[in-house]
């Protein structure tokens, strides 16, 4: 048993898997807020893009 808990101590290999995991939960949070901070700009932008090509003008 000490040899195996010594052994797992050591070993680094799952290590890495576990840095990629935190990584990319962060950046999904990053997105994630980004997303709720703009998005209601976003709706507006394409809210008026949908009303020009409904009207059948362009504006800019």
């Amino acid at each position: 048993m000490r040899y195996l808990l010594s052994t797992l101590w050591r070993e680094e290999s799952g290590q890495d898997l576990t840095e990629y995991a935190l990584l990319m939960a962060l950046i999904a949070l990053v997105v994630v807020a980004s997303l709720i901070m703009v998005g209601g700009s976003i709706r507006d932008v394409f809210n008026t893009i949908g009303g020009a090509l409904a009207a059948g003008t362009v504006t800019t």
